[in-house]
């Protein structure tokens, strides 16, 4: 029996110990490898036959959480990297060169933003935001013979935005491009964009997969479903790579092209590579996410209620709240239920907001989110700072907007703390 629940998976998928073999996955902690010939390592080099060349490329500990997290999200094949960037980075750059452009949301994390308008620009790669309100025409128009993937978060970081995945796939998908997710603060757990069409999904693993904020790391997933050689648009994927002596990964690797192609080549080259102390670490998260997950909404949406009610609060976006513009995205596709963030607006703005938050005993003011503690930003202030006025505006922050990231201890500790915070406040 293989078709486990997500539960299970988190547990039981990726290292398999065989009769006499440590139950706990282990750690190789090892930078090469012996071979019996040099004939199979040429093989090797050749990607004619399996196994590991060198640590930057792959290793044991990392391929077996690979496996893990590719079986959590439905796909064929992961690709662990240094980090979410590093994700997000070579998630585009596997299939786009200079002169190449990609649709983007606008809502989404302010880092990834810099990365996509600022650095990409420099590397010749225009990215083309959808901002609010526009139509499927107005997406349409985006669009030109040089465009080469769709990407979005499903829960966007900060401004808590559903991503209409079903949408933009049918819009990606009728211009023969791929659709690119990222899939963090939703996690597995709760939504698995392959079965709405996504194509691609990216995770930063430093968030609530590792859940403890211990290692930074990011993940690449291919759903294996997207037809590169029928596109006609991905001649990286579709003809011969001279640095592999001419291999063409469609033909040699069938659905597995691309993840093959973002590791023997970007990997290769980029040197992204994660630690093999960092996939363990990872790996103990991933073993406890679904029972974290649901801990982190249940404390969430607790929060989120409790802020609705408060004089002191402007507004409260919390996808699972009724009064959220996102619930009915959020039914279709979280289940109803979303991540521990609560995004809300401090009435009295920027000044009332930073008050709040170093009034605060428990949360403490961190720049991170997504771990078992309590955490608070104002991300127009640091995460999101680099941002023009326009751009905050598109990505849904404001002034006032307060993240907090509800942690799993327990509830009447973090409300009490909140209180007393706002009671603080003017």
């Amino acid at each position: 029996m293989n078709n486990y629940k997500i539960e299970t998976k988190c547990i039981q998928e990726g290292w398999k110990p065989e009769n006499g073999e440590p139950r706990v996955l282990p750690i190789y902690q090892s930078t090469t490898y012996k071979y019996e010939s040099g004939e199979h390592l040429g093989k090797l080099f050749d990607l004619t036959a399996p196994g590991h060349m060198y640590s930057r490329i792959s290793n044991p500990t990392v391929d077996f959480v690979e496996k893990k997290i590719a079986a959590l999200e439905g796909g064929v094949g992961a690709m662990m990297v240094s980090s979410g960037q590093a994700a997000s980075t070579s998630a585009v750059l596997n299939i786009a060169s200079c002169g190449d452009n990609f649709v983007c949301s606008a809502a989404i994390y302010g880092g990834t933003t810099n990365l996509f308008a600022v650095t990409f620009k420099r590397l010749g790669i225009e990215v083309r935001f959808v901002t609010p309100g526009m139509t499927d025409e107005d997406i349409h128009a985006l669009f030109d013979e040089r465009t080469r993937l769709v990407f979005g978060e499903t829960i966007a970081n900060p401004a808590l935005d559903v991503f209409d995945i079903e949408r933009f796939a049918a819009i990606a998908h009728a211009h023969n491009v791929p659709l690119v997710v990222d899939n963090t603060f939703a996690t597995p757990v709760f939504c698995r964009p392959f079965e709405f069409g996504a194509d691609i999904v990216i995770h930063s693993t430093t968030k609530y997969m590792d859940g403890h904020a211990t290692v930074v790391g990011g993940v690449i997933v291919d759903s294996g479903k997207f037809d590169w050689a029928k596109a006609g648009k991905y001649p990286e994927l579709t003809t011969p790579d001279e640095s592999y002596h001419g291999v063409i990964y469609t033909e040699q690797f069938g659905e597995a092209a691309y993840i093959t192609k973002a590791r023997v080549q970007l990997l290769r080259d980029l040197g992204n590579s994660p630690q093999p102390m960092a996939a363990f670490i990872l790996n103990l998260g991933l073993e406890t996410l679904a029972l974290r997950m649901e801990r982190h909404f249940e404390n969430g949406l607790a929060v989120a209620k409790y802020l609705e009610n408060h004089p002191k609060v402007g507004w409260v976006n919390f996808p699972a709240l009724e009064s959220s513009p996102e619930y009915d995205k959020c039914q279709k596709y979280l289940g109803g239920k979303t991540c521990g963030v609560v995004s809300f607006g401090v009435k009295g703005g920027r000044e009332a907001a930073m008050k709040f938050m170093d009034s605060l005993s428990l949360a403490n003011i961190v720049v991170h989110v997504a771990d078992a503690r309590t955490c608070v930003l104002h991300p127009a202030s640091t995460t999101h700072r680099q941002l023009t006025d326009e751009q905050l505006v598109n990505a849904g922050i404001g002034a006032d907007l307060v993240r907090m990231s509800v942690g799993i201890e327990h509830i009447d500790d973090i409300i009490a703390d909140i209180e007393n915070a706002l009671s603080k406040v003017d």
